[in-house]
């Protein structure tokens, strides 16, 4: 290999561990947006991964987990999620030169990243001699404190607090039981965002990788709609266990529907050729505000009998 071409592989390594060590700083020194920060980490992973190789893209994750490690200074679960995201973004690009659907690339970015997450957590059980409840209830039971500090330091009244600190028992207990739906779903969120966000650095470099397809027509599967009708019964049931499945399979099939809607209004968005700044506006409403959040899930959930976009898809094509 040439010394400049040896020269320039450094400087890329070098770049993407810095990118990786700022997003873990910012995630560390601000909690809220470090916590969307946070999210972003695959990304730089991912683009490193395509634009280097496999064999030489792995310095880059390796080097940000061990110098993570270091300023940890000890086996965290939180050093455990970030080497679950380091590894997703990955895992991404691996599966990007696959030329997969979309469905199948998250589907096994997903499948792979849940079950090297539980052979992480029966690490933590063997190192600390505990049970994988018993050490989710203790990290849930720390961030719950760690949020009531937040509330309080950012102003919330005395009686919201009052409210919470009361139900922080059940809420913890809900959390911990809904903990496998949490972790599917925010791996599937992650990987449909740096997949949409990693696209534009790839065409910047001439990088050729999937398109997907119009992801503006794409729709959830119709048979999902017999998922939901299998959750909400199970949750009708006098059984607890079959309670917290449905409930589990429920939470997955809202963020996939989820994706569903949001696919039909950035349809309506590109149709109507809505301002980038209006359509940044619009999806932060739909992330922060509840009914509007809802209503996207509504609208991928319905879709399967009323096709929103049957009308317009000879003209959009």
């Amino acid at each position: 290999m040439p010394q400049t071409d040896t020269g320039q592989t450094i400087k890329a390594i070098i770049n993407g561990t810095a990118v990786i060590l700022a997003i873990f700083a910012v995630s560390m020194l601000m909690p809220i947006l470090g916590f969307f920060c946070s999210l972003l980490t695959p990304l730089p992973v991912l683009y490193y991964r395509i634009r280097l190789g496999r064999s030489t893209a792995v310095a880059v994750p390796m080097a940000a987990l061990l110098l993570m490690g270091v300023v940890a200074g000890t086996l965290t679960l939180d050093l455990l999620f970030y080497f679950e995201l380091l590894l997703l973004g990955f895992v991404l690009g691996d599966l990007l030169e696959l030329n997969l659907p979309i469905e199948k690339t998250i589907g096994y970015a997903c499948g792979i990243t849940m079950f090297t997450g539980l052979i992480g957590m029966w690490v933590f059980t063997q190192a600390f001699q505990a049970g994988i409840v018993e050490l989710i209830t203790v990290y849930v039971s720390k961030n719950l404190d760690l949020t009531l500090e937040l509330y309080r330091s950012m102003g919330m009244s005395e009686e919201n607090l009052h409210m919470i600190s009361n139900s922080r028992d059940a809420i913890g207990y809900t959390l911990v039981r809904i903990i496998p739906a949490l972790c599917i779903t925010s791996t599937i969120m992650i990987s449909w965002t740096n997949l949409l966000l990693v696209r534009p650095f790839f065409k910047s470099r001439n990088i050729v990788v999937p398109e997907f397809g119009l992801l503006t027509l794409w729709k959830a599967p119709d048979w999902m709609v017999w998922g939901v009708i299998g959750c909400g019964v199970s949750m009708l049931l006098p059984l607890n266990a079959m309670k917290i499945i449905g409930l589990n399979g429920l939470i997955i099939l809202t963020a996939i529907y989820f994706l569903g809607g949001i696919a039909i209004v950035s349809f309506y968005f590109e149709k109507k050729r809505f301002p980038r700044i209006l359509r940044a506006l619009l999806y932060s409403l739909i992330i922060f505000e509840q009914i509007a959040l809802f209503l996207v899930i509504g609208l991928g959930f319905f879709d399967i009998w009323l096709n929103f976009r049957k009308i317009q898809l000879h003209k959009y094509n």
